[in-house]
């Protein structure tokens, strides 16, 4: 990461349905990532996910496609270790 700076959005998906949990920060995620890229254009945006949340939903058809399709920038953390476990750039 060059000059950049960093801005995370934590999603926790606790929800009763990942689908909803999923359309819900996809949304947020596209609309602060649009917002941020005005107001602080040096700054990259990433989407933190729960590793079991990456680790089952995440391998999907679906968001792997939406993943690749908006250029999603991931951070998968562990929630009862507090540990990032990955980035995916």
């Amino acid at each position: 990461m060059g000059d950049e700076l960093l801005s995370v959005e934590i999603k926790s998906f606790l929800g009763a349905s990942t689908i909803t949990e999923f359309h819900n920060a996809l949304g947020q995620f596209l609309n602060y990532r649009l917002a941020l890229s005005v107001k602080e254009p040096k700054y990259e945006l990433y989407l933190a996910v729960p590793a079991n949340t990456y680790n089952s939903f995440f391998q999907r058809q679906l968001p792997r496609m939406a993943v690749r399709e908006y250029n999603l920038k991931l951070i998968v953390y562990n929630a009862h270790k507090q540990e990032l476990v990955k980035w995916i750039n």
